[in-house]
């Protein structure tokens, strides 16, 4: 069995219904007879669930019928871990007279509990019937040939993430940074979404960073907490802080104090407005020791005022040029030999034109054609025109998210609940393979007839970086330990987690006020504060 996005909760609910049919609750005999009925009907339901799972449009009768059998068998879980937990509540050890008024008291909600179990065993009946009567079936056979995804546990991860032809935009950064200047100089990385400017950057930073006696890296990302950003940087420069609580401003005199007299050298990452640069620029004194910032941004307008209104000092990305794209392209799918064979050719440079030149887009697209494993012409064909209609000479925003919805729709139904789970963490956060795995098998994600859940977790969480739909961030022998997701991959995230309501973000108390007063049900909640700290989660 699987768990499919939308109805995260139903593999577990069902496991739940049959803990209720096991030896431990035999002498229940009403409660066990609703709970085989309510297994039947949802395992019935199930097939056509996942089926839908695969559709990217679905009839909006159809699309009603999946949002209600979700809410449906939240509902129904909720009521099945009350009961649960009213039974295994009675503690064998108490004594005779305790344990029996405990039990006297929970005779009342027992019989509350059982009369919900039979309201949503009517639910379930309606929800079948309703499924006839408006020809679900038919909406779904009717609208839809899914493309069968064959995924490949094994396959051996490929630096997917390595940009080729990066070699002159680093030397042309090297050139612009490491001139005579001795006075504080900003360099702007300015470019679309996905066209690798953190990639860039990185390399750039690694290059010359050892040539100064201080240096630190700074991601900032949309929602940024500066006071949490700048206190970060304190620790990552050396500063020792001795008090728990301390102000902006103390932040901001204290690292322009310990880097007014040093060759420092700061990378500040994914910069989204200029109010953020305003405060954050004000931590880097002007010195005459060859201090040098480098920022990167996707935005013009920003990219302009961290340098000062100096043009001079703005690198605007390209996109990568034809023979680079197809290189790309090709090592991923075709391997070490990094050809292509003559009847996919003409295919492949249609597949680049879409594709516009976006590394993000190339790695994207090229990991869905490996993951499957196509190796006929028309199965390429079959994603190409999944691509859409016009060539996108420079995609847009909108384009962009359409290539990385096409592999979210390719993706095997058990995967999806795995990479939507993700949207619980922070934008640019480092994500521990084992803590996330351990929260899918919490979930009821993983699955497994043998019991392995540790592996087949594992399996996941691979398989999702041999798609390419995160990044790998630590290796160790080959093995991948953490990762991290692109921020234009956790945007389509939390778009499909706020569609399905698998996921509630929650950025201020203005978020958690509105969602207080709304009766909006809330299944998982993402407390992502900028009161509390920049980068806090809940688990559900």
């Amino acid at each position: 069995m699987a768990a499919s996005a939308t109805t995260g909760v139903l593999n577990p609910l069902l496991g739940k219904l049959g803990q209720l049919l096991g030896e431990e609750y035999k002498k229940l005999t009403g409660v066990r007879k609703q709970a085989s009925f309510l297994k039947d009907e949802l395992s019935a339901m199930k097939a056509l669930l996942d089926k839908m799972e695969l559709m990217d449009k679905l009839d909006p009768t159809a699309k009603n019928w999946r949002d209600h059998i979700r809410e449906m068998s939240y509902d129904m879980e909720n009521c099945i871990d009350d009961f649960i937990h009213d039974i295994q509540g009675a503690d064998a050890k108490k004594g005779f007279v305790r344990k029996m008024a405990r039990r006297l008291r929970r005779l009342g909600r027992r019989h509350q509990i059982a009369n919900r179990i039979e309201e949503l065993k009517v639910l379930a009946v309606e929800a079948n019937a309703r499924r006839e009567r408006y020809r679900i079936d038919d909406c779904i056979n009717s609208s839809y040939d899914t493309v069968v995804v064959d995924p490949r546990m094994t396959a051996i991860y490929k630096e997917a993430t390595g940009l080729v032809g990066i070699d002159a935009p680093k030397e042309e950064l090297v050139s612009l940074l490491m001139d005579s200047k001795k006075e504080l100089k900003v360099v702007s990385i300015v470019g679309f979404g996905g066209l690798g400017k953190t990639t860039l950057a990185s390399k750039v930073y690694d290059e010359i960073g050892g040539q100064f006696n201080c240096m630190a890296f700074v991601s900032v990302s949309q929602r940024p907490n500066v006071k949490n950003l700048l206190s970060a940087l304190q620790f990552n420069i050396g500063i020792k802080d001795s008090s728990h609580v301390q102000e902006l401003q103390d932040i901001i005199n204290r690292l322009r104090e310990h880097l007014k007299h040093m060759r420092y050298f700061i990378l500040v990452d994914d910069l989204w407005d200029e109010p953020t640069w305003n405060i954050i620029s004000c931590a880097f004194p002007e010195n005459a020791n060859g201090s040098r910032v480098m920022v990167t941004t996707r935005l013009e307008d920003v990219a302009v005022r961290a340098c000062g209104n100096d043009d001079s000092n703005i690198y605007r990305m390209k996109h990568l040029e034809e023979k680079y794209s197809t290189r790309l392209f090709c090592n991923r799918v075709f391997g070490s030999k990094n050809v292509c064979p003559p009847q996919f050719e003409e295919i492949l440079a249609e597949i680049l034109k879409k594709c516009g030149g976006l590394p993000l887009s190339i790695i994207t697209i090229s990991s869905l054609l490996a993951s499957q494993e196509a190796r006929l012409v028309n199965e390429w064909e079959i994603i190409k025109n999944s691509l859409g209609a016009k060539f996108a000479t420079k995609p847009t925003l909108e384009e962009m998210r359409g290539i990385l919805n096409l592999s979210y729709m390719h993706l095997p139904v058990h995967l999806r609940p795995c990479f939507l789970y993700l949207g619980m963490y922070p934008e640019d956060r480092e994500i521990l393979r084992d803590d996330l795995v351990r929260q899918w098998i919490a979930e009821g994600f993983v699955c497994s007839l043998h019991g392995d859940l540790d592996g087949v977790a594992i399996s996941y969480f691979n398989e999702l970086i041999n798609r390419s739909l995160i990044q790998p961030e630590k290796t160790h022998y080959g093995e991948v330990l953490s990762c991290r997701v692109h921020d234009m991959m956790l945007d389509l995230i939390l778009s499909k987690c706020a569609e399905d309501n698998f996921i509630i973000v929650a950025y201020d108390n203005e978020d958690m006020e509105r969602l207080h007063r709304s009766e909006y049900k809330v299944r998982r909640l993402s407390l992502k504060s900028s009161v509390d700290g920049a980068g806090e989660y809940s688990r559900p």
